[in-house]
């Protein structure tokens, strides 16, 4: 491939499997211990990376700030679609980061636990009575897959296991539209959430 030529084997190797991660999980969070020399790789190459994404129809971004690569579908396919309460819980997650940031450094990192994002969810009179733990527990496991989040404990039943939000939450629900957070949890406190509905809001 052309566009590779220069670079190391190793590279090149490296190159191929950050395009199918980034296609996979649509984020590349540099605070995640794991991915962050992926984050670093991105930054060295980015001409390249956009360059082949955007002839499969991928804009790929980098925010500096956070410390975040999104990858998004330019032709609106391959998307996730969210059932409601992933939708719910998406939304009482950012909101959670948001106010967790105001209270902490710049540095500091973003945890909760399963006990706030249930509060939270009561708090907004959304229903009268908790989220189920299977509903949670598959839900965060969608968002980790995605690097929205970091599951600290493997017990998603218990109400004290912990939850450290990274920075591509708000990439995933961007910081203007904060206020149209509250407005859709709003539409949803107005009308029926049921367990089995699906939400038109979508995930790259």
């Amino acid at each position: 491939m052309d566009l590779l030529n220069g670079m190391l084997q190793k590279d090149q190797d490296e190159f191929r499997r950050i395009c199918n991660k980034l296609i996979n999980v649509c984020f590349i969070c540099r605070q995640n211990q794991a991915t962050r020399s992926d984050f670093y790789f991105i930054q060295k190459y980015k001409e390249k990376f956009e360059e082949l994404l955007g002839v499969l129809g991928y804009r790929l971004e980098i925010n500096e700030e956070y410390g975040v690569v999104q990858l998004t579908n330019a032709l609106n396919t391959n998307r996730q679609n969210l059932k409601l309460y992933e939708s719910v819980i998406l939304l009482i997650l950012r909101i959670l980061f948001d106010e967790k940031k105001r209270e902490l450094s710049v540095s500091d990192e973003v945890i909760v636990n399963l006990g706030d994002i249930q509060d939270k969810f009561l708090s907004l009179k959304i229903r009268d009575k908790m989220i189920d733990k299977t509903t949670m527990g598959n839900a965060l496991r969608l968002f980790r897959r995605y690097q929205l989040i970091e599951l600290l404990d493997s017990d998603l039943k218990n109400e004290e296991s912990r939850v450290l939000i990274y920075n591509s939450i708000l990439m995933a629900v961007r910081v203007e539209d904060i206020k149209s957070v509250y407005d859709k949890v709003d539409s949803y406190r107005k009308g029926k959430l049921k367990d089995e509905e699906t939400d038109q809001t979508e995930a790259d």
